[in-house]
């Protein structure tokens, strides 16, 4: 597990594999009670098949709450984030990673053919990269000890 290995590689080590979506016109309650539901910070929005936007726990804190918009009479449309940034299975966590920390957001979607395989969010390239580092250390404590095999 290394900052160089593929998102792809992230998606399989991932245990859900149904990634969740919401329609532009839904209200932003309906939006909200599937994030909680799920246990989830972000959104995809999709209409006629396709990602036109992205909807977070900031977009409704930061367009929502602060500009007074109720959740249940406003529409996912008008506090989603687009267009969207995203990224292909093919891309490294490292990229990935340094995507999010320029554009200040936590999730990035990943799409292949212009069909969403799924979404990466910051906790899982920081739960991969640790592992990576928990897996090194683990090697480099059994090399000084001698049980390191070769």
């Amino acid at each position: 597990m290394k900052i160089t290995d593929t998102i792809a590689l992230v998606l399989k080590s991932k245990d859900e594999g149904k990634v969740l979506t919401i329609r532009p016109e839904q209200t932003v309650y309906d939006a909200l009670e599937v994030m909680a539901k799920h246990n989830v910070g972000a959104l995809l929005v999709l209409a006629g098949g396709q990602v036109v936007g992205i909807l977070s726990e900031r977009d409704y804190a930061r367009k929502g709450v602060l500009l007074g918009l109720s959740s249940r009479d406003s529409h996912v449309h008008q506090i989603m984030t687009s267009p969207v940034v995203f990224v292909s299975p093919q891309h490294t966590v490292d990229e990935c990673m340094n995507i999010m920390t320029q554009h200040h957001f936590r999730h990035l979607p990943v799409l292949q053919d212009d069909a969403v395989v799924g979404v990466v969010s910051i906790g899982d390239l920081v739960k991969w990269v640790i592992s990576g580092q928990a897996q090194t250390i683990q090697e480099l404590q059994g090399y000084i000890t001698g049980a390191y095999p070769g």
